[in-house]
């Protein structure tokens, strides 16, 4: 397992966190969770031995229950990884059961640590934007929390890139300790990320990891065009995300992955997270499953190395049109390019323009 260090803080993590969504049950997360008891330890002994120290959960996770079962399955291993939470989303009817304000953040980490019986958080959060809290509260509130030594570190989740850089100036001119990384969307299907969101990232110093890298089941091998989807998967029972806009796309994207790992004897997701965690920028990656033999592919994927081919011909067939003003700066401002968006320029120009070098 390699690790990788947290923006520009000191603290190094696993490449792959195990995600702990299918935790617990209640919440309407009942169709895509149930781990518990015996299968739950099995996981986070399974994933410490393949060297994995990152564990992910959040406060809305089955309403709390996923946080309540890694409270109860931790133990005395507690102090061997780095766990993470999150708060921001609703978690009540009233004014203040969401959002980013002193209030809710300071009760909900307060909630978080009573049930995963701890007495700090190492990396909280932020689980969304807040387009009412003034920012400068959120960032206040997150340090008031370093401080009284509830959590360790901070950092966001699902911002665009300009909320991202907001957040982190406000925090300079704060004299306050900023975010260290960043949680966001991203598959091989879903790429939009790699056009701000990561550039800002890499440019601000903050650590990028993904959630999801099957797509919520979507990229698993078990969704196939023109058959249907077995009803025990996220997929086949109505899970909402992802936020599909071309389906046919998808289904292109799913047979490739399918040939390429019949050719390397590997299974979809293996070929799917091998992939991302090449791509440029992209610090790690959040793994999740329901079966053991599920979870023991994906922690064996960190192992394995795509073939040059087949990681371009995923990347050359998965690419998306680049939209303003990025094709103007493809076609107009290449002799002085950004650093921090210069292999995406290589790959977009290569399928939009047709220029390889």
């Amino acid at each position: 397992m390699e690790y990788t260090r947290l923006g520009n803080s000191g603290l190094y993590v696993s490449r792959l966190a195990l995600g702990t969504i299918p935790f617990g049950s209640g919440g309407g997360f009942e169709k895509i969770a149930g781990v518990r008891g015996d299968d739950a330890r099995w996981q986070i002994r399974e994933a410490l031995d393949h060297g994995v120290n990152f564990l992910d959960t959040a406060n809305i996770y089955s309403a709390g229950d996923a946080e309540r079962v890694l409270g109860e399955t931790l133990g005395a291993t507690r102090d061997d990884v780095v766990l993470t939470s999150k708060a921001r989303m609703p978690v009540g009817e009233g004014p203040n059961d969401s959002g980013a304000s002193r209030y809710h953040l300071t009760r909900a980490v307060e909630d978080s640590l009573t049930r995963l019986q701890t007495d700090h958080l190492d990396l909280l959060y932020i689980h969304q934007w807040d387009g009412q809290t003034p920012l400068l509260e959120t960032i206040t509130t997150v340090n008031d929390l370093i401080r009284s030594g509830k959590i360790r570190y901070w950092g966001v989740s699902n911002f665009n890139g300009w909320q991202l850089a907001k957040t982190v100036y406000e925090a300079k001119l704060a004299g306050l300790d900023g975010p260290i990384a960043q949680q966001v969307y991203y598959t091989p299907e879903a790429r939009e990320i790699e056009y701000e969101i990561i550039p800002a990232a890499r440019d601000l110093g903050v650590a990028t990891f993904g959630w999801s890298p099957l797509g919520e089941g979507l990229l698993n091998g078990k969704v196939r065009r023109g058959t249907e989807t077995p009803p025990d998967t996220r997929q086949g029972a109505g899970w909402p995300e992802p936020h599909v806009t071309d389906r046919e796309r998808a289904y292109d994207l799913i047979e490739l992955f399918d040939e390429i790992a019949t050719e390397l004897g590997w299974s979809i997701p293996q070929v799917v997270i091998s992939w991302i965690l090449d791509r440029p920028g992209v610090n790690g990656t959040v793994i999740a499953a329901r079966s053991r033999d599920h979870l023991r592919q994906d922690l064996d994927a960190a192992e394995l190395t795509l073939p040059r081919q087949a990681r371009d011909r995923i990347t050359s067939a998965s690419q998306l049109a680049a939209y303003y003003p990025l094709w103007h700066r493809m076609m107009t401002a290449q002799d002085r390019p950004e650093p921090s968006e210069v292999e995406y320029y290589r790959e977009q120009k290569a399928h939009v323009f047709g220029e390889h070098e």
